[in-house]
């Protein structure tokens, strides 16, 4: 057994062995995890499965790429092979329909899941969502274009937090350590090459379909982020007819760890007016 608490059980998905993390009884939920250099999805979820596990059923995979999960030689970083993956996730689980939860390139996923794969979604979460047109941000950028050291993870740490006291030397320090595990730094070079405005635009989905999105969607985000524009998710909620929009002030791009207790009431209410309705 793996003392390391990023490493969960594994199943394949589409092809691809899948590091995963399983807590809770009850309604699936599925959560994706952002694109951050070194991120898996306990690192980026720590705070919050514990606390949604109380009343379902999460699931967070490690996507293609990232995490614990297996880097197959040549693989082609893509968002219908991310798509492929997560429904795979499912399939492996023997799992009709999920609520999912997106964060940043994690929320792109999301949507283009839920508009693909439409009966496969119950309710959408979007947090710091990419999936709609912008200009890549000097922040994102910077996140896409790392190249290792502390001290580039360190200036990292203070583009995504808003509260620089979140932003410590030891957690730089951890975070640059996940980022040169063995194949990982390989593999996130390969997935964003500069110029980086096309990765952008290779995740968005259409307007016309997420205007037609019949699910019911929480669109958060932190009014300070620096990654992704909040205006991405004022599109969002202004395309998505069954939307909601919930803005953290004094919130970068950690929306989940910044303002971690109220991120997780905020989702598991919404979550649980589905569970009421039956």
């Amino acid at each position: 057994m793996s003392t390391n608490p990023e490493i969960g059980r594994s199943l394949v998905a589409a092809g691809i062995r899948t590091n995963y993390h399983d807590q809770g009884q009850g309604s699936p939920l599925l959560m994706i995890h952002g694109s951050g250099p070194g991120v898996s999805a306990w690192a980026n979820w720590r705070l919050a499965i514990p606390e949604l596990a109380r009343a379902r059923r999460v699931i967070a995979p490690d996507m293609v790429g990232f995490g614990f999960s297996d880097r197959p030689p040549g693989q082609r970083y893509t968002m219908d092979g991310w798509v492929e993956q997560a429904v795979g996730v499912l399939d492996a689980l023997d799992l009709e329909r999920a609520d999912v939860v997106g964060n940043s390139f994690g929320g792109a996923l999301a949507l283009a899941l839920a508009i693909r794969h439409p009966q496969r979604v119950r309710r959408l979460v979007l947090m710091g969502a990419v999936g709609v047109p912008f200009a890549i941000t000097p922040g994102l950028d910077a996140v896409w274009g790392y190249e290792p050291s502390f001290e580039a993870m360190r200036r990292l740490m203070d583009v995504f937090a808003w509260d620089r006291s979140l932003a410590s030397d030891e957690l730089a320090q951890l975070r640059y350590e996940a980022s040169i595990r063995p194949g990982f730094q390989e593999s996130f070079a390969a997935m964003f090459p500069a110029p980086r405005q096309r990765w952008v635009d290779a995740m968005c989905s259409p307007e016309a379909a997420i205007r037609a999105l019949p699910h019911e969607t929480l669109v958060l985000h932190g009014r300070e982020d620096q990654v992704i524009p909040l205006a991405n998710s004022l599109t969002l909620a202004r395309w998505i007819p069954n939307s909601q929009l919930h803005v953290f002030g004094h919130c970068g791009h950690w929306t989940q760890i910044e303002h971690g207790a109220r991120f997780n009431r905020l989702v598991g209410d919404f979550l649980a007016e589905a569970d009421r309705a039956g």
